[in-house]
């Protein structure tokens, strides 16, 4: 770290904070400002959501005194500020490489981290139950969750706050409120949101309230809540539905997010309210750095980037991602098909969609962060006839595992899930890796789930996948697709049915999806040592190509399997399965996959060299036990 920080360089910890005046608080934020966007330039990550939040982090633990007190961040893409005041500004340059700093909240880095969180809208839960026991163990400490407006639409936030207003127990929720998910929010309480900000008489009247607010130098408990009545009963004559009061909580705003002053005399005189607080505050997504300021969903999430244009590397045009294919063939077949409609969860960019919205926005649907909704409202489109296909990552996914058993399989609907980010996702992290999705889907009767070797056998799987009439999963990685078409046999695929792609006598490498490339790498390698393998792109994890299978076991015998999943109940595990259920005895099976484990973050080539999935130590291990 060679960049001096004239006042982020004194922060060790929370409690550093208190001695500074409000104009050293000013100039912590533009400090803390421009070490994260120098470390993300340099290392990528979650750029324009953590700028947003910087006064709020700031002014939050100005008040409290944490570890003691908690803050409980929800996703935690929104924390790097945190990260850099509580302890960890010194190594902050290793954000998101293996061994360095984490990309979210993470438990085992730092005792500030309640949690590690990476998903949606689960801070206002687990928030409480930290505030219910601290009153069963009879604390004073103070529990704060910080969540955003996008995700306040999820279901999971609202049965915590539905909890939290009917226990009456002293927890603040504070809404950063920029207008943004990592594109703009859609739903209805978006526009609840926005009528608060908007009207006029309301925002009128709340400034003159907060004049009066502010001449007055420390509020007491029945001062506050004389203001806290006035602006009460404003409310109540001014905003339809009053949500977060019928839902029992008492809410203050909305307030300035970027005015620390405002800030932190707002969190010092509500966190003595003994009750469920809701504090909505007003941010900019990208604040302080222009790039982001115009275009926060671009810089939401960043890889490189030069900090002097808000550009990232130059990509090879050439080679599309598997989510560019997917995104260029659904608006193919949605051309073809008036039934074809799309669904995503907040993710229309990131999952490919933005051509197909474009073009169809009649037969597209962005749900907001409500993916267990996404799976339902599919299962209804395919109940009367329409061909839904539900685009969404395969970490999100599992947030919707009743609902693809109950609403989906249990009903025999044909909804096609496009499982985007499968396998290791690099530094995201164990929250994102996508390792899951070959475990949970294929336990599931009556679903088809294939993995695609590359872009254009992803297309194929994909208009196959909507003439098969039944539930569909294809999954497929966060990487550019290329291309094994010109060894390809080039027959439509058929259901259960596998691909050679390569022949040889000493051993079998059948392989799923990303990991295809792998083994034919696997197999040059053998063969400069003397020994030949056949191929097999299995393409179908369910069901397995059962005459491939006994062909096998009849000339080979020796089968190494390959998958960028979990092993535990995996596509080698279904392979095995298939053995034992056929009482096929005379056969050497090696699965070969990612252990029971979360996997932590890290660049994927690294994780899969640490994991022993590299073309060069696969060729090693097979060479000095299978063969």
């Amino acid at each position: 770290m060679t960049q001096m920080y004239k006042i982020l360089d004194k922060i060790t910890s929370p409690g550093d904070l208190k001695s500074l005046s409000p104009d050293e608080l000013e100039k912590l934020a533009a400090d803390i400002r421009s070490r994260i966007i120098r470390t993300t330039s340099l290392k990528g990550g979650h750029l324009a959501s953590s700028l947003g939040a910087v006064e709020i982090t700031i002014a939050l633990h100005y008040c409290l005194d944490s570890p003691r007190d908690k803050i409980v961040w929800d996703v935690g893409h929104q924390s790097y500020a945190h990260k850099l005041i509580t302890g960890r500004h010194r190594n902050f340059d290793t954000l998101r490489e293996m061994g360095g700093l984490s990309g979210f909240p993470d438990k085992d880095e730092s005792e500030h981290d309640p949690f590690t969180c990476g998903h949606s809208a689960t801070s206002i839960s687990s928030a409480l139950g930290l505030a219910c026991a601290r009153d069963m163990k009879g604390g004073d400490n103070k529990v704060v969750a910080v969540i955003g407006d996008a995700a306040l639409s999820s279901g999971l936030a609202f049965e915590g706050m539905n909890n939290a207003g009917n226990l009456k127990t002293n927890l603040l929720v504070v809404l950063n409120d920029n207008a943004h998910s990592i594109s703009r929010p859609v739903g209805a309480m978006s526009r609840y949101l926005n009528k608060v900000l908007t009207n006029p008489v309301y925002n009128r009247v709340r400034d003159e309230a907060e004049k009066v607010v502010r001449s007055i130098p420390k509020l007491g408990p029945a001062a506050y809540n004389t203001v806290r009545k006035f602006q009460e009963g404003v409310k109540n004559l001014l905003l339809p539905g009053i949500l977060f009061e019928e839902l029992g909580f008492r809410y203050f705003g909305p307030i300035d997010g970027h005015n620390i002053g405002q800030l932190i005399s707002t969190f010092q005189n509500t966190l003595i309210l003994k009750e469920p607080v809701f504090i909505h505050v007003i941010t900019k997504k990208g604040k302080g750095y222009k790039f982001a300021e115009e275009n926060p969903t671009r810089l939401h999430g960043v890889s490189t980037f030069d900090i002097a244009t808000g550009t990232g590397p130059d990509e090879d045009g050439c080679n599309k991602t598997f989510t560019e294919h997917f995104g260029e063939k659904i608006t193919k077949l949605g051309e073809q098909d008036e039934k074809v409609a799309v669904i995503t969860a907040a993710m229309q960019h990131g999952t490919g969609l933005t051509g197909f919205a474009e073009k169809f926005p009649d037969r597209f649907y962005d749900v907001g962060i409500t993916e267990a909704h996404a799976v339902t409202f599919a299962a209804g489109l395919a109940k009367d006839g329409f061909k839904p296909v539900v685009a969404i990552y395969s970490t999100f996914l599992q947030r919707s595992y009743d609902q693809l058993i109950h609403d989906v399989a249990l009903q025999e609907l044909p909804v096609v899930f496009c499982i985007d980010r499968s396998g290791l996702v690099g530094k995201d992290g164990p929250t994102h890796h996508g390792v899951f999705d070959i475990t949970y889907t294929r336990n599931l009767p009556g679903f088809i789930v294939m993995a695609p070797k590359d872009g254009f056998e992803l297309e194929a799987m994909l208009e196959a996948a909507l003439k098969y009439g039944k539930p569909v999963a294809i999954r497929y990685p966060r990487d550019f697709a290329g291309s094994l078409v010109s060894i390809s046999s080039f027959k439509p695929i058929q259901a259960g049915r596998s691909e050679s792609l390569r022949s040889g006598k000493d051993v079998a490498l059948v392989a799923i999806g990303s990991m295809v490339n792998t083994a034919l790498q696997v197999a040059e390698i053998l063969s400069k040592k003397g020994k030949e393998a056949s191929v097999i792109n299995a393409r179908f994890i369910k069901p397995l190509d059962q005459e491939m299978l006994e062909d096998l076991a009849r000339s080979t015998k020796r089968i190494v399997t390959l998958e960028e999943g979990i092993s535990s109940g995996g596509f080698g595990s279904a392979v095995l399965e298939f053995f034992e259920r056929e009482n096929i005895r005379d056969v050497r099976v090696k699965c070969f996959g990612l252990p029971d484990q979360f996997i932590e973050h890290g660049a994927r080539e690294e994780l899969l060299r640490k994991y022993h999935l590299t073309p060069d130590e696969l060729a090693a291990w097979i060479r000095s036990e299978v063969l």
